[in-house]
């Protein structure tokens, strides 16, 4: 067993020096007993004497008296042992009280972690529990003393020297040696009302005790070899924290440092530069909205500008990601306002368009309230508009569209470069100005005549609510004036209808909720607005925008007015006629008849079945019928043809209507085109032929008429043309008709005089009608000496148009047999037919 006294240094520089010999001084004890695997030690603090010196140096010693606050000697006994994994924990009893910010202890609760050493005033300390504590490095030895003194007058001098808040005389003092590589003393000096935390130790490397308030820390002190104080009874608050005196930390999810100096005056700073904001983490950066509303941008600094054509620019760019807005006109040619806006992301395309519609490179996103992330962009849909949200590494961009306004909250750290008009608005209009999501005339301004129903003053009114409550609880965070500037620019010029009077107000009660606590419930029904954006899931062509129908109310697709200008120029709903050879259409303009109020729906043509049939992309509406549907009415004139017909609106029973009656006539005249008359005029105005065979002897002719009453025979002057019908009569003279019939047996025609042409036509094929010829008719073939057909005049394709007709015939005996050929389905000759002499003969034309 070895027994060690160890001193209070400071009381041993007393003693060694300004105290004489007798003077009472206080001195601890140790007796320390080492164990197998660890250390068993049991510390003894032997009461402090004091002796007072009396007059007489032979008077009778007596004991030392204490002070009020040492009225009596302390003895403390206690055994700390530490095996593996062991923790080590003790109480102590504290005659010399503690004030420890704002609360009294008079017992100390000692435990070692497995990392920290803890002095703690309320019970032990907990990682879960924190507590009021003053935590330290782990010891390398398990080895801690503790004792209780009277405080000398070097250390109060020390102490009011370091601590100008502590005005109060030291009292006495409780003190423990820690073991490090050399001892560490731990004092808490009471001064009247205030403790005093005090550090000594010739340690080379600094050791750091935080001071914790229910766990979080609110003072930190270095132990060096020179000595260090910290007043642990006094401290500052800032936000709820207690920070003590000369002492601050950083807050780094707001980015503030806040620190309470040696005489209790708190400062708060910014870490962050005059134009940064604090992104979280201690981290500084730029975080600000950028307002897109109408055909104004203000910009991150609050600077306004105005967009006066109809060409793409790019709002925000930032690493790989491009945020592009698209501007087009609506009522007006000479006011344009922002229509969608894109987010380009490496080789992907957001498009946020009108009506809450989101496309991803081309094709339609279905979304809900629910985020969805696609692809790496957070997006969702609302009654309210549309929000795509951005994180890409220590950059977040938010992007919501209403299909009004479009807002950019862009965190960004610090000396990130940052291009586009949201970070400068007044930035030169054709450097950001992008080629490849505009049109070609995009540039191109306009200056229509002012609109005289535009009251500006109390547009203005309207626009400066901004000013009045409940807004301007939110004036102090967010400058209402370039809203007003924005509102007021655009209602002086454009007129206050699709929603215009609200999307002001909007944008600005959007921006109070990102950047400000204060509520601005009630503005809605001040200002009379809807949450619901305007013209929610309304999807409109290119050439229209969603408006309010200003003849019967509600929405509908409108017509942009520079779309619209050629039809207004001529006072039309659509496009001209389109005329074909025996057909037309009439193609009319769907956001026209929308203006209009008239519903497509309801309109035909002259039969009621025939209907309008409208193009979903483009909204055009077509009419179309021909010469022979629709109810057309054709006429005709030695040189034109018209067809007309009308679109109107549908008869109704109802007993009234609120629809103007509807009519457009439409028609096409075609001029008839040149036709080519062709006509034939006979060689012969007849052919006699005399026929002499066997016992017959007769005369045949082939006579040509144009009537079938055989009156008007053709001659050489007679013109026949292509298609006109002609009766060819074969007579003959010298025949009985009570023994013989004439039988036609063949007819055809040829282009040349030889009836063996191998250019051929066949009329009368075996007695019969050629059935693919319907023009041919065939009468008394077969029945008495003379017979005659008729065709419709015909010329040879691609040839002369000389003509020449052969018939051959033959003479049928009759003797009780049938000599007329049966013609059709059943076609057959008599098996009793007798035919004598075949005759053949032919006649000419020439066209």
């Amino acid at each position: 067993m070895q027994i060690k006294g160890r001193r209070d240094p400071g009381q041993q520089k007393r003693a060694s020096s300004d105290q004489p010999p007798n003077s009472c001084r206080g001195v601890a004890f140790t007796l320390l007993v080492q164990a197998a695997e660890g250390t068993l030690k049991i510390r003894r603090s032997a009461p402090v004497f004091y002796r007072n010196k009396k007059s007489s140096s032979h008077s009778t010693d007596q004991s030392c008296t204490t002070s009020s606050t040492m009225s009596r000697p302390l003895l403390h006994l206690f055994a700390l042992s530490l095996l593996a994994g062991a923790a080590l924990s003790e109480e102590f009893n504290l005659t010399c009280t503690v004030n420890y910010y704002g609360n009294t202890y008079d017992r100390v609760y000692m435990n070692i972690t497995s990392n920290k050493i803890a002095f703690c005033f309320g019970g032990y300390f907990s990682t879960d529990t924190g507590g009021d504590c003053i935590m330290g490095p782990l010891p390398e030895k398990t080895s801690v003393d503790f004792n209780t003194a009277t405080s000398s007058s070097d250390w109060e001098s020390a102490v009011q020297a370091a601590l100008p808040s502590v005005t109060n005389s030291l009292g006495c003092n409780s003190y423990f040696i820690v073991s490090y590589n050399v001892d560490l003393y731990f004092y808490l000096f009471q001064a009247g009302s205030q403790t005093v935390l005090g550090l000594t130790s010739n340690i080379t490397s600094p050791l750091t005790f935080d001071a914790l308030v229910n766990g979080a820390t609110v003072q930190s002190l270095t132990a060096s070899p020179s000595k260090a104080f910290a007043d642990i009874s006094s401290s500052c608050s800032y936000s709820g924290a207690l920070y003590g005196y000369n002492y601050g930390k950083i807050i780094p999810e707001a980015c503030i440092a806040v620190s309470c100096n040696a005489t209790g005056s708190l400062d708060v700073s910014s870490t962050c530069g005059p134009e940064e904001s604090c992104l979280g983490n201690n981290i500084c950066g730029f975080d600000a909205v950028c307002t897109v509303t109408g055909p104004t941008v203000i910009d991150f600094h609050g600077q306004v500008n105005s967009v006066k054509d109809r060409c793409a620019y790019s709002l925000v760019s930032v690493t790989n990601l491009t945020v592009l807005a698209t501007f087009q006109e609506r009522r007006r040619k000479d006011v344009s306002f922002v229509d969608s806006v894109t987010l380009k992301l490496g080789g992907l395309e957001f498009h946020l368009g009108q009506g809450g519609r989101v496309l991803l490179n081309g094709s339609v996103l279905t979304l809900n309230s629910s985020a969805q992330l696609v692809h790496g962009v957070e997006l969702s849909k609302d009654q309210t508009g549309v929000t795509a949200k951005v994180s890409l590494s220590d950059i977040t961009t938010s992007v919501f569209f209403d299909g009004s306004t479009a807002q950019i909250d862009v965190e960004v750290p610090a000396k990130t470069p940052l291009q586009g008009l949201c970070r400068n608005s007044s930035s030169s209009l054709s450097e950001l100005r992008l080629s490849d999501y505009s049109s070609t005339s995009c540039e191109t301004q306009y200056n229509d005549t002012a609109d005289s129903s535009i009251n500006c003053t109390r547009a203005t009114e309207r626009c400066e609510l901004l000013k009045e409550a409940p807004f301007s609880a939110c004036n102090g965070d967010v400058d209402p004036e370039p809203y007003i500037t924005a509102c007021t620019d655009t209602l002086c010029t454009y007129p206050a209808v699709d929603g215009l009077n609200c999307q002001f107000l909007e944008a600005y009660a959007r921006v109070c909720s990102l950047y400000s606590n204060t509520s601005l419930e009630g503005w809605r029904s001040k200002a009379g607005c809807s949450p619901e954006a305007f013209c929610q899931d309304r999807t409109c062509s290119d050439h229209e925008f969603c408006g309010e129908k200003l003849v019967s109310g509600g929405t509908g697709c409108l017509c942009r007015a520079i779309f619209a200008s050629p039809y207004r120029g001529t006072d039309s709903l659509g496009d001209p006629t389109v005329c074909r050879e025996n057909s037309a259409s009439l193609t009319l303009v769907g956001c026209l008849l929308e203006e209009k109020d008239v519903d497509y729906s309801v309109l035909h043509l002259n039969d009621q079945n025939c209907r309008g049939q409208m193009d979903q992309l483009t909204h055009m509406v077509t009419f179309s019928f021909n010469s022979s549907n629709c109810g057309t009415v054709v006429t005709a004139n030695n040189s034109q043809v018209t067809y007309k017909n009308t679109i109107r609106v549908a008869n109704t029973s109802d007993v009234i209507t609120r629809h103007d009656q509807f009519y457009i006539d439409f028609s096409c005249v075609q001029t008839q085109p040149d036709i080519k008359f062709v006509s034939f005029k006979i060689k012969d105005s007849s052919v006699v032929q005399h026929i002499s065979s066997g016992p017959w002897n007769y005369t045949l002719t082939m006579k040509t008429y144009t009537d079938s009453g055989f009156t008007q025979a053709v001659d050489s002057n007679t013109e026949v043309m292509l298609n006109q019908k002609v009766w060819v009569e074969l007579e003959t003279d010298g025949l009985d008709k009570d023994v013989v019939a004439v039988v036609t047996d063949s007819c055809w025609a040829t282009d040349q005089p030889s009836s063996n042409d191998s250019q051929r036509y066949d009329l009368i094929i075996g007695g019969c009608a050629n059935p693919a010829d319907r023009t041919v008719w065939l009468v008394r073939n077969g029945v008495g000496t003379s017979n005659y057909f008729s065709f419709n005049m015909f010329q040879f394709s691609g040839s002369s148009t000389d003509v020449y007709l052969h018939c051959k015939l033959k003479l049928c005996v009759k003797d009780q047999n049938s000599c007329t050929p049966t013609c059709g389905a059943r076609r057959r000759r008599s098996s009793r037919s007798t035919y004598e002499a075949e005759a053949f003969i032919s006649m000419g034309w020439t066209g």
